[in-house]
């Protein structure tokens, strides 16, 4: 479809942008059956005691390379025309993006160059180096990865895979909604993590269509609500690079190609703080006993500290990833 962008949103944009829909979820879907995961969803009577609703956690946590960003990287990598494929990819990322971009162009056969910033999570970087990506380190404060990525594109012939604002990471982010609904039903509720956009405009997407009554919250950090505030003005805001301990939620706009889809699918965007972010980290490895990145957490806070009310309903909270530091993790929990 193609709909009009926002008056004055940022970056700059043509007057219409060319978005995903639905059948493009399927699409990816059929693309990624058998590399992505299958992901289990969880349940837990604590945090149905806790919040009076019926909660469902997509554990992404549990996707090959840790979080939800391989299926959109491994969509957009399979949409490539051969010619392209030979010549390699080239993504920037704070992490989760960077390692799936690089997990499944190593699936693929796709050299992948990943820009990252010098204050990644070393686990995070290491892990890219390991599925073969070829890491260019950059200063978020004070460079311009976009610009870095384009010049590196322009000179060696790179395909540019952007972490969110793509229509193909889009529909393969959307996959995992997919699958929640189709293992447990219709929903009340989706509370999806938000920084760039992607994850909340896929699932929007495949909400929409399987649970058309399914009321959606995105979920960003209380210290960098770019997207709340987009949502509420009706055009992209930018802000400085928030200072969190949510690393894959530190974007500083939403994407051209989220934000249309978010504004007309979601009901509002919420926000947690970092405090309530420890304290979520700490009730999965208590009461679920699994491990959830700060980012991860965003969605599955804003339920647990009552930012929605979950009261009788029936919740889908997508966790989007596991990739945390053990030293950084036993600091947080030990705080």
């Amino acid at each position: 479809m193609s709909v009009q962008t926002p008056q004055n949103s940022e970056p700059a944009s043509p007057a219409t942008v060319s978005l995903p829909t639905y059948e493009d979820v399927v699409a990816a879907a059929q693309r990624i059956d058998g590399a992505a995961h299958r992901t289990p969803v969880l349940t837990s009577r604590t945090a149905d005691e806790r919040t009076g609703g019926r909660l469902f956690f997509k554990a992404e946590n549990f996707q090959r390379g840790g979080a939800f960003k391989f299926r959109g990287a491994y969509n957009a990598i399979a949409r490539l025309s051969p010619d392209a494929r030979k010549r390699g990819v080239v993504a920037f990322s704070s992490g989760n993006h960077a390692q799936a971009i690089a997990y499944a162009g190593q699936l693929q056969g796709v050299p992948t160059v990943i820009i990252m910033p010098q204050d990644a999570p070393a686990m995070k970087v290491a892990a890219t180096k390991g599925y073969g990506g070829e890491v260019v380190l950059y200063d978020r404060y004070k460079e311009d990865r976009e610009a870095i990525g384009r010049k590196l594109s322009q000179e060696r012939g790179l395909t540019l895979i952007p972490p969110y604002d793509h229509e193909d990471v889009i529909a393969g982010q959307g996959t995992a909604t997919k699958e929640l609904i189709e293992e447990v039903g219709p929903l009340d509720m989706l509370l999806v993590c938000v920084g760039g956009g992607g994850l909340l405009a896929g699932s929007a997407l495949a909400s929409k269509a399987l649970s058309p009554d399914c009321r959606i919250y995105g979920v960003e950090p209380e210290a960098g609500n770019d997207a709340q505030q987009s949502f509420r003005t009706g055009s992209i805001v930018r802000i400085p690079v928030p200072a969190t301990i949510a690393d894959g939620a530190q974007t500083t706009y939403v994407g051209n190609k989220t934000f249309p889809i978010m504004r007309a699918l979601a009901e509002d965007i919420l926000t947690v703080s970092d405090a309530q972010l420890v304290d979520t980290m700490r009730f999965f490895v208590e009461r679920m006993k699994i491990v959830v990145e700060p980012t991860g957490c965003l969605a599955a806070a804003a339920a647990l500290h009552g930012m929605v009310p979950c009261k009788d309903k029936r919740v889908g909270i997508i966790i989007s990833g596991g990739n945390v530091d053990p030293r950084a993790l036993a600091g947080f929990l030990a705080g």
